[in-house]
């Protein structure tokens, strides 16, 4: 694996649908920006985790051989702040290392990690080690983008061209809100004056740098189609900094487009959607069925704007809609009166949605219901057609919330717990799911359970070179026998070395009718943020229904490893995304911690990641039976 795939964002490195990277902000990471010490990090072995319960490190008696795992030479580091970390290893555990003339501890199995001045100046480390008299150095090379400097309220008042934003006159989609900035003194007015003579004033935004801040205010795009100003003032003081116009554009004419919504997808038909965002190239909300009719009322790039209703237009890719000809009509959408059918021992309940055609929609998780809001729909519902068993679903009711979006809401006998979508000529089919019946005080007797390793492709690498893809396969492994002895069956996503498609994982567990998903990772840092201070244990969710799931996994992640709890988060990652089970994400421990990478390689600690999460999934169980949601 490269070593350049390390880094780029944790969190978020297999989700290869999310284009837009985005940088750690979360509290506990932030929490060890204020103690960014300029110098090597020593003796702080007790800040990794809880050495005497997993085996000590392998002393490694190899020849001298220093090893940069992360920075790769020559990578672009993307830092705010003034220090870094850096890792590798020296073959050998009684090395001595100093970087860029920092002493550098070096641990029994020759790893090191150290979190240092950013070299700015030299735009290099130069690493040095001695073992019994010999020595190495290695000049290693980075490139570090130069950040503006400070402006401070004493003094004159500053305000800088180049960092206006926009910076250059660019097309965009018309109704477009775009952000206007620029740097300049905190204890000055920046007020954005239109060529209409229109003045808009900007708010302060302090920015990570000391005495820096940056002004912002949105406006629509109509608004910037001519030049404008930016107007900084102090006192008797006004500096003009020049706004470039922007061009709203409607690339489809005066009259918007119909299209058939597509999916590039390979997986089966049944699992396709197609995903919208609310901003371009922006998060997740929307998951469309392919075959859908739709609006199209912009092109910018590989984006297409599209509208679902009256009162919405959102985003996907260009490569997701194929525009009709002229002559083409938009379907009328009526739905008529839904029928329940209770099928397969009562495991689940197909909610059939009577239309011409599918609907743009979104499905909200309430206590106890499903909310199904229908966009371009018009509902027309006399009777419904229930069953006599309300084991899943008791009742459907609808409401027209505008002229042109109905809701129709499914209420369940417990909280939801999975469903599943799919379009058949004349329906929308919502399948819902019933919590699985647990036995006695073996709450995971005949259940299935898949467990994905995550990676390859991409993923991180350790001081060592311990690759995750490598790292997080015997974990899942162990989970299997772990859940098997607890009387579950279990479906493993990858059981080799090679690689799986992201997208093919949900649906490997999805066709196995699992009860619960759970994704093993394992988890770094990006650029400029302390690691000896922000590491730990953290669990991902994406849908309401698997909350419960990743608090339970996470406790026990916690109390079986022993490493700080990070808590858990909502998170747009592809695995956990799905529907038709609860499904999480670990990311058990660091792999770039020396010691935690030293862990993850004996069966100890391996064996303490898959019990935690083999306890949280029986807990997570356990409370389903208890509740009665799940019980006989």
């Amino acid at each position: 694996m490269p070593p350049t795939s390390v880094r780029s964002n944790f969190r978020r490195r297999f989700d290869l649908h999310a284009s837009h990277i985005r940088a750690l902000t979360l509290p506990w990471v932030l929490s060890g920006l204020g103690s960014l010490a300029a110098c090597a990090v020593g003796p702080r072995t007790g800040a990794t985790g809880p050495a005497p319960r997993f085996p000590a490190m392998t002393v490694a008696n190899g020849p001298l051989a220093i090893r940069v795992i992360y920075p790769p030479r020559d990578a672009v580091l993307s830092v705010a702040g003034d220090s870094t970390f850096i890792f590798g290893s020296l073959g050998n555990g009684n090395a001595t290392l100093a970087i860029n003339g920092h002493s550098v501890r070096v641990h029994p199995n020759g790893s090191f990690l150290a979190f240092l001045p950013v070299p700015r100046d030299s735009q290099r480390y130069l690493i040095d080690a001695s073992l019994a008299g010999a020595t190495e150095r290695v000049d290693h090379p980075v490139r570090i983008p130069p950040r503006p400097a400070p402006i401070a309220n004493e003094g004159p008042l500053v305000a800088e061209q180049q960092s206006v934003r926009p910076g250059s006159s660019a097309r965009w989609a018309t109704g477009e809100r775009l952000t206007v900035a620029a740097r300049a003194n905190a204890n000055a007015t920046v007020v954005l004056e239109l060529a209409d003579g229109r003045r808009m004033p900007l708010a302060s935004a302090r920015e990570t740098m000391r005495d820096s801040t940056l002004w912002q205010r949105l406006v629509s795009v109509e608004e910037l189609a001519a030049p404008a100003r930016l107007l900084v003032t102090r006192g008797a003081d006004t500096i003009a900094l020049s706004v470039p116009a922007q061009h709203p554009i409607d690339s489809l004419g005066a009259t918007p487009r119909l299209a058939r919504l597509v999916s590039a997808s390979a997986v089966p038909d049944t699992d396709q959607v197609v995903i919208a965002r609310p901003v371009p190239s922006g998060t997740y909300k929307w998951m469309l069925l392919p075959g859908t009719i739709v609006q199209v009322t912009a092109r910018v790039g590989n984006q297409a704007r599209i509208r679902l209703d009256s009162q919405l237009e959102v985003w996907t890719d260009t490569s997701s809609v194929a525009e009709l000809s002229d002559s083409s009509v938009a379907p009328r959408r009526i739905v008529g009166n839904p029928r329940v059918a209770t099928v397969t021992d009562g495991e689940w309940a197909d909610v059939f949605l009577p239309m011409a055609a599918p609907a743009p929609f979104l499905i909200d998780q309430l206590p106890g219901a499903l909310a199904i809001t229908l966009y371009s729909t018009t509902l027309d519902i006399d009777i419904a057609a229930l069953r006599s068993d309300t084991s899943v679903v008791r009742n459907v009711t609808w409401s027209q919330l505008a002229s042109d979006r109905g809701q129709v809401v499914l209420h369940l006998a417990n909280d939801p717990y999975g469903y599943h979508v799919r379009w058949q000529p004349g329906a929308m089919v919502v399948r819902v799911r019933r919590p699985p019946r647990i036995s006695g005080g073996r709450a995971l007797e005949g259940l299935t359970i898949a467990v994905d390793p995550g990676h390859p492709p991409v993923g991180a690498t350790g001081p060592t070179g311990l690759y995750e893809g490598d790292a997080v396969l015997p974990i899942a492994e162990r989970l299997r026998d772990e859940l098997q002895r607890r009387g579950a069956r279990v479906v493993l996503t990858r059981t080799t070395l090679a690689p799986v498609a992201l997208a093919d994982r949900p649906v490997i567990a999805r066709r196995a009718n699992a009860h619960a998903f759970v994704s093993i990772h394992l988890n770094a840092l990006p650029d400029g943020v302390n690691p000896f201070t922000a590491h730990g244990t953290g669990t991902y969710f994406f849908q309401p229904q698997s909350a419960p799931l990743a608090r339970e996994v996470q406790a026990g992640m916690v109390q079986q490893m022993g490493l700080r709890d990070l808590g858990i988060f909502y998170d747009n990652l592809a695995v956990v995304r799905q529907t038709w089970m609860p499904s999480v994400l670990c990311e058990g421990a660091f792999l770039m911690i020396p010691e935690q990478e030293a862990w993850l390689r004996t069966a100890e600690f391996q064996q303490a990641y898959a019990r935690g999460v083999a306890d949280g999934l029986e807990r997570y169980f356990q409370a389903l039976g208890r509740l009665g949601r799940g019980s006989n």
